[in-house]
């Protein structure tokens, strides 16, 4: 049995019980196992309508809902490969990838959507409307209560075109097959088993990540594989509201989601002052003490029990009181911020992995996390380090190819081994630590190499109010930064000159500058899942780069 066939047996077994449920402003929206099923075949009934035949592409072209579920597993039962595209991107960037694509059908969620795809892909195929493609439901009627079994899928098969972030500029559309789809499941929900190990009744899961992210992806159909109840977020602004109805055991985030749960966190000790602050702020002190890598040193943890029993719990409790871990991907998390969901009671797993390689290579163990690294390669991926410490990946999760680009998939796919552009390091537990990306690499003009992602991390870290810090300084003779955020010159200064110190020369920055506004994807100097755009914040900063680097020659 593949995973469609697992998925649809069951949503046929659930029957009545709830599976997704989307949380508005007027009330919820749920969808038990058998409505999902009948959207499903609604759906399907459209699709072949509209002449899609197995093999086709299908672009859906809308935000995360019941009927994107829907829409998605009706175009797999046919053949269609899907492919996801994110509606926060320019309707430009999504008509460069829609060519690329060649759908025979465009289904996007509203007509403001159709109408700016319309406006930059004029010669676009046939552009339906999710009501379209619903309307038996809209209309009151229903499917035949036999439900047609998916269409067969051989391993080989490809399920959906998914295109990468780009953090370069350039998107690739990464082709998935059945094969690394069953077999990429399989990892996850045996994860899955142990971090619910012992829980009888349905788990509830939040999600707010885009659909068209492989990762995402991957956790639904892990959801419909499972007894869960899985919240779909439907406003970005009422995160907090829409956890507190969702009451997830687990969810899938960002680190910049994290990072700022931090933030309030420790605001609102800010705020309340008094024994509370003092107990938080004296726990915080011992445990970050016991976790220093350079100099640990076992505090008095008196403080740290009471935090634990008077202070920890109701922090819990707001953050999301059934939360048995918050798995963390997409980009790098950091120690601190690990470390310090761990002090709260509240684990965080991280994962690694690209869309090439179906979303995961490495997730960490429940119980056995290591603060920093992103857990060891999940059972039947081989991981290795290559030339320059890049992380070579091999296994059933490997994609075949990029969509029309043989030459790039040529770059990457050598000697049966999948380049991941990633820099790693392997520890002796067995678990992987990712240093930085290869392209991202600063290599000065003294010739020394420097991974500017261990240097921005700490710096982050070490600048209360600092959203982001960016490296510069490939092919120059000394390194400077951009650091956003609320700040002042003089404590980015001191700062710096701190970590200096410890630095090598060639590691040592020598100017900076601070933008108080952060980087956004509305800017486009970061990618919709958080990843920096370094080439358009070096082109954006242009002015200020050369300004750093003529007061120093001055």
């Amino acid at each position: 049995m593949n995973f469609l066939e697992h998925i649809f047996t069951n949503l046929e077994s659930s029957g009545s019980r709830a599976l997704l449920q989307e949380p508005h402003e007027s009330g919820l929206l749920t969808a038990s196992g058998s409505e999902l099923r009948a959207q499903i075949e609604i759906a399907r009934a459209f699709f072949r309508g509209a002449g899609l035949q197995k093999g086709d592409r299908c672009v859906l072209l809308a935000p995360n809902s019941i009927r994107w579920v829907a829409a998605d597993m009706a175009l797999m039962s046919e053949g269609v490969i899907v492919v996801p595209l994110n509606t926060r991107q320019t309707p430009l960037e999504l008509a460069v990838m829609m060519r690329d694509a060649e759908p025979r059908l465009i289904c996007a969620g509203d007509f403001v959507m159709a109408e700016a795809v319309r406006a930059e892909f004029p010669s676009a195929p046939r552009i339906a409307l999710f009501e379209e493609a619903f309307k038996a439901n809209a209309e009151g009627g229903s499917p035949s209560p036999t439900f047609t079994p998916p269409a067969p899928l051989a391993d080989s098969d490809p399920l959906t075109i998914i295109y990468t972030s780009g953090t370069s500029g350039e998107s690739k559309g990464v082709i998935l097959t059945a094969g690394n789809v069953n077999f990429m499941l399989g990892c996850i929900m045996a994860r899955l088993d142990q971090l619910m190990s012992g829980h009888g009744e349905a788990e509830r899961v939040f999600h707010y990540a885009p659909f068209n992210f492989a990762a995402a992806w991957m956790l639904l159909l892990s959801c419909l594989s499972r007894k869960t109840v899985l919240t779909l977020s439907m406003n970005i602004s009422r995160l907090q509201t829409e956890m507190k109805i969702a009451a997830p055991h687990y969810s899938l985030n960002v680190p910049l989601l994290l990072e700022r749960v931090r933030r309030g966190v420790e605001d609102n000790v800010i705020k309340t002052g008094g024994i509370v602050a003092k107990i938080f702020n004296s726990a915080k002190a011992g445990w970050f003490a016991r976790h220093d890598l350079e100099n640990p040193r076992a505090e008095n943890g008196l403080w740290l029990t009471i935090a634990r029993t008077a202070v920890f719990p109701t922090i819990r409790k707001k953050i999301g009181p059934n939360l048995k871990a918050l798995i963390c991907g997409s980009a790098p998390l950091s120690r601190d911020t690990q470390l310090f969901f761990m002090m709260l009671g509240i684990p965080v797993l991280q994962a690694y992995g690209l869309t090439e390689t179906t979303a995961i290579c490495t997730l960490d163990i429940p119980g056995l996390v290591e603060p920093g690294w992103v857990g060891s390669a999940v059972p039947g991926i081989e991981m290795k380090l290559g030339a320059d410490e890049e992380m070579l990946v091999r296994g059933p999760n490997i994609f075949p190819s990029y969509w029309n680009r043989p030459a790039e998939t040529a770059k990457v796919l050598r000697d049966g081994w999948f380049h991941t552009g990633d820099q790693g390091e392997l520890n002796a537990n067995g678990n992987w630590r990712i240093i930085g990306r290869i392209k991202n690499l600063l290599v000065l003009s003294s010739g020394h190499n420097v991974a500017p992602e261990p240097i921005e991390e700490k710096l982050q870290a070490a600048l209360p109010g600092a959203q982001q810090v960016v490296l510069i300084g490939h092919g120059r003779s000394y390194l400077t930064a951009i650091v956003t955020g609320d700040l002042t010159r003089e404590s980015v200064a001191k700062k710096i000159e701190t970590m200096n110190a410890g630095q090598p020369h060639y590691k040592r920055i020598h100017g900076f500058h601070v933008e108080p506004r952060a980087f956004t994807m509305e800017s486009g100097l970061m990618t919709a899942n958080g990843k920096l755009r370094r080439n358009a914040i070096a082109e954006h900063f242009a002015q200020q780069i050369e300004a750093l680097y003529r007061e120093k020659r001055a």
